[in-house]
C-alpha cells in the first residue's frame, strides 16, 4: 500500500494516541504508528522529534531519560493530565472532520 502524507495537526494526535498506553521513546512511537496503520503511515525523524518537543513544551507530554530494551539511552515521553485532555479534544475534532469528509465523499446521483 502506498505511504500517505499526514494532514497538518494529525501527527500530534497520533503521538498522543500512541502514548495513551504508557511511556515510549521516539523510535518506538514511530514504529507503533507505522505498525498500527498497517504500514501506511510512516513518520520521518525530521517530523517526529520537533513534534515531540513541541508537545512537551505545551505541557502535553513529559520526558525522562531511560534505557531501551537494547540497553541504549533514550528519551521516554509520556502523557500528562493536560495531554490526556488534549487527546480527548483531538479525538472529537478528528471524528467530526472524518464524518464531514465521509459525507462529502458519498457519491450521490
Amino acid at each position: 500500500m502506498p505511504k500517505l502524507d499526514l494532514l497538518q495537526g494529525t501527527l500530534d494526535m497520533l503521538i498522543l494516541q500512541t502514548l495513551r498506553w504508557g511511556p515510549c521513546h521516539g523510535y518506538a512511537i514511530a514504529i507503533a504508528i507505522r505498525a498500527g496503520s498497517g504500514e501506511v503511515l510512516q513518520v520521518e525523524t525530521g517530523s517526529l522529534y520537533p513534534a515531540l518537543h513541541r508537545l512537551e513544551k505545551r505541557g502535553w507530554l513529559k520526558a525522562h531519560w531511560g534505557e531501551t530494551e537494547q540497553k541504549q539511552r533514550a528519551k521516554f515521553y509520556e502523557l500528562t493530565a493536560p495531554g490526556r485532555k488534549q487527546l480527548a479534544n483531538e479525538q472529537s475534532r478528528w471524528a467530526a472532520l472524518t464524518a464531514a469528509i465521509a459525507r462529502l465523499a458519498e457519491v450521490k446521483p
